[in-house]
């Protein structure tokens, strides 16, 4: 009787994977010699979503793990820099997908030179970070989700909502189990998932809900990698509830868009500002004027100011997280 009356979505909620112990095969390998310096912790840094990201993980070797959902299926990469070389290892079915995109995801289409700094401090980061490019994975998703989780919220709120729904509702990874990696669900597990289980991990009703029309035209979101930046900001928006912040979050990883400047976000305007004007009340409006010598490759232009490490003081309070699982 019981299972009578149990919420509706319960009868089809997914079942979250458990990790079969099982041998792991051979790693797929590739040796890349990139065209210049390059920092792996400085270009993969920003596929990371908290120091607990079950889908990414740095070493202190300056190594670098990360798992993924790919075309051919699930992959986990295994990249270290040596002696100006990249050597790369790869497991499962999307193995040769990533050591393919080897290249592209580090930045190989990426072009430094093209950007002139036209302030000082912007000129000094540059010839600080030589080994600085602008990643592209080719995979929308996987970097579009877990931007709408971080959506007027708090990162660490963010974080632990990505962690728990990828943790319970993901898959372990391929490869060695001691990396302790999962791959995040596939869309259609993403849009199984119950609204307790949302609420659970801290996520309301809007964000739920605009993953959940994302995922019903995943194979549309994933053309956008292929676009040029005005066609992918335009396809992503489509959907109800991905403004202009999200969109920029995102394709600044999948597609490696250097002018996908992130508007609308509540610290970076200040920070902008502050660094090349003196102004950390800067808005949007004035941050956009600010980098207008940068365009076409403004979001190169944010990060290096983010690098530079030249934030205003912090005075207002910080945001406080709210638990709407107690709600």
């Amino acid at each position: 009787m019981a299972g009578r009356f149990a919420p509706r979505d319960a009868r089809r909620a997914p079942v979250p994977h458990q990790a079969a112990a099982t041998p792991v095969p051979a790693a797929q390998t590739r040796v890349w010699t990139p065209p210049g310096p390059l920092d792996l912790r400085l270009v993969l840094g920003p596929l990371r979503r908290g120091p607990a990201d079950p889908t990414f993980r740095m070493s202190a070797d300056g190594s670098v793990r990360r798992a993924s959902r790919t075309p051919a299926g699930p992959g986990t990469l295994h990249v270290v820099a040596r002696e100006g070389r990249i050597e790369a290892a790869a497991w499962g079915p999307g193995a040769s997908w990533l050591l393919d995109q080897l290249p592209t995801l580090l930045g190989e289409g990426d072009d430094p030179a093209a950007f002139t700094p036209r302030h000082r401090l912007l000129a000094v980061t540059q010839h600080r970070r030589p080994g600085l490019r602008l990643l592209r994975t080719g995979l929308v998703l996987e970097s579009l989700i877990p931007s709408v989780l971080e959506q007027k919220v708090t990162t660490d709120e963010a974080y632990r909502a990505w962690r728990l729904l990828v943790r319970r509702y993901g898959e372990p990874a391929p490869g060695p189990q001691e990396y302790g990696l999962y791959v995040m669900p596939d869309a259609r597990t993403w849009s199984l998932i119950p609204s307790w289980e949302w609420h659970r991990a801290g996520v309301d009703s809007k964000r739920s809900a605009t993953i959940l029309r994302t995922v019903r035209v995943a194979r549309r979101m994933e053309e956008a990698a292929a676009m040029e930046l005005p066609d992918a900001l335009t396809r992503l928006q489509a959907i109800p509830g991905i403004g202009s912040w999200t969109a920029a979050e995102t394709l600044q990883r999948s597609n490696g868009a250097a002018d996908a400047v992130t508007v609308g976000d509540f610290h970076l305007p200040g920070i902008v500002g502050h660094a090349l004007a003196g102004n950390r009340n800067a808005d949007d409006e004035e941050m956009l004027a600010l980098l207008t010598p940068y365009e076409g490759q403004r979001h190169r232009a944010t990060r290096l100011i983010l690098l530079s490490g030249e934030t205003p003081p912090r005075r207002a309070p910080r945001l406080q997280p709210r638990d709407i699982a107690r709600l």
